[in-house]
């Protein structure tokens, strides 16, 4: 049973804490967390979500989840890759890039989901096949470049999640920024 703490409409803690499940059906807000992993090449690596998902199974994703009861944001986007992809990123290597408010609504017009997400950028060396997937949770990995994304996006290809995102143009903003500091970075390394 996952609990989560509830926040209220300006995202702040309320001191309740409530499953998961309850959270849910009654629309109270949460915290959610989500991560761009940058490699070397400025490439971003996404999960293909495992097919047993309730939402969104066998699409493209960036790594991310709930932030657990007691649990800050940070700790639990650490906790999410450790478990979903088997390494761990140390907290130096973590941008806050924004916390957002979302409101989800079913079909029927019905609120299911509120949440705030607090997207992370951070950067790595790994290769793919140094990443230890959990199986239950992940079916793939890959790397893809931000011209591929954007790609997606345009061509509003169902298979990756962000294709639905009112937040993805922001986000590719702060990708090409950080992008642009790490190649910026390669260079003047490559020139000493």
């Amino acid at each position: 049973m996952e609990i989560l703490d509830v926040l209220d409409e300006n995202g702040n803690y309320t001191g309740i804490k409530e499953e998961r499940k309850k959270i849910h059906e009654q629309g109270l807000y949460h915290m959610h967390v989500g991560v761009w992993i940058m490699n070397e090449k400025g490439e971003i690596l996404l999960e293909q979500r495992a097919s047993n998902k309730k939402v969104d199974p066998n699409k493209w994703a960036r790594i991310g989840g709930h932030v657990d009861a007691g649990e800050k944001p940070i700790q639990a986007i650490q906790r999410e890759i450790l478990e979903e992809i088997g390494v761990k990123i140390p907290l130096e290597n973590f941008i806050v890039l924004e916390t957002d408010k979302s409101d989800v609504y079913d079909s029927n017009k019905k609120i299911y989901n509120r949440y705030f997400s607090r997207s992370y950028f951070a950067f790595v060396g790994y290769k793919i096949e140094e990443y230890n997937i959990q199986k239950e949770e992940v079916k793939a990995l890959k790397y893809i470049t931000i011209e591929e994304m954007i790609k997606a996006k345009e061509e509003r290809k169902k298979e990756y999640v962000f294709t639905k995102w009112n937040t993805f143009d922001r986000h590719i903003k702060l990708l090409k920024k950080q992008r642009e500091k790490i190649l910026e970075l390669e260079l003047s390394l490559i020139h000493i």
